[in-house]
């Protein structure tokens, strides 16, 4: 029997960078969590101990801030293309670099040009991959953006087994945070309005629905997304079922007739899935 190294990689992970641009007295800030992760020749390291192909990850740390004050930072997929783009073809032992970035948002104080207040809950992120080959993935997403409707939901008709207690219902409210993911066909000129778009497209989806499962809104949500934004081929998307219960008030001689619910934070449904044109490319290692 032989034993072998299998895939592997190595990084500095959740590099925190902000960046202000002064544009006289008025400034700009971005906000990001940058992760790098290298492979390719690395069997020496692992098997002898010879660091002779290894990028130490301090100095991938030192790389982004260096970049993020060369080249400035505007879309997070195009920082991550050049950052990707770096590696793998400044270091011989390098072969794939996979660049992962979380932007928070921030908002301007309207009476002045420097002050700011973050924006709470969704974020956005990409995931970029680039190969000595000159190969390259760019998956754009969102996660934390919460959703709510307060009619407009059902659940019933479903398998019931002898353990099934909960009741079928024709309105309910539906919650979830969605945490979305999208690939792209190819080069799409604008990363930033292509956020907008999708993100827009997802949004209405939800909204728009009338709902009898969280799967059938998971679906329509990525259809829409689709129909609408051709620069992106395949949507994957994580909703987790925020249950609100509607608490029982007879014991108080009150009545509810969704009112007044328990918005209960676990268990939770899960529901995940994958939509896609049935003409996209072969992901490759676009979801590694």
């Amino acid at each position: 029997m032989a034993i072998i190294l299998g895939s592997n990689r190595y990084g500095k992970a959740e590099t925190r960078l902000v960046r202000v641009t002064r544009d006289g007295d008025t400034h700009h800030l971005k906000d990001l969590d940058v992760s790098t992760s290298l492979s390719g020749d690395m069997e020496a390291v692992h098997l002898t101990g010879d660091n002779s192909a290894v990028l130490p990850t301090d100095t991938q740390k030192n790389t982004v801030y260096a970049f993020a004050r060369k080249h400035g930072v505007d879309q997070i997929e195009d920082f991550a293309l050049l950052l990707a783009r770096h590696f793998t073809t400044s270091q011989p032992a390098v072969h794939h670099a996979r660049v992962e970035i979380e932007e928070y948002a921030w908002d301007r104080v309207p009476v002045t040009g420097h002050s700011f207040t973050r924006r709470g809950g969704e974020v956005r992120t990409c995931v970029v991959h680039h190969d000595r080959d000159g190969r390259v993935s760019v998956v754009s997403g969102l996660k934390d953006l919460v959703l709510l409707n307060t009619t407009g939901s059902e659940f019933r008709g479903y398998a019931v087994d002898e353990y099934t207690t909960l009741p079928p219902t024709t309105d309910r409210v539906l919650a979830t945070a969605v945490h979305a993911r999208w690939r792209h066909a190819g080069d799409t000129p604008s990363y930033g309005d292509s956020y907008v778009r999708v993100r827009d497209r997802l949004v209405a989806a939800f909204a728009g629905t009338h709902s009898r499962s969280l799967q059938q809104t998971l679906y329509a949500m990525g259809e829409r997304a689709l129909a609408e934004c051709p620069e992106i081929c395949e949507v994957r998307l994580v909703l987790p079922n925020r249950h609100h219960v509607a608490v029982d008030l007879s014991p108080f001689g009150l009545d509810n007739d969704n009112v007044v619910f328990n918005a209960a934070d676990r268990p939770y449904g899960l529901i995940e899935g994958a939509v896609l044109r049935d003409d996209a490319p072969d992901p490759g290692f676009a979801w590694e």
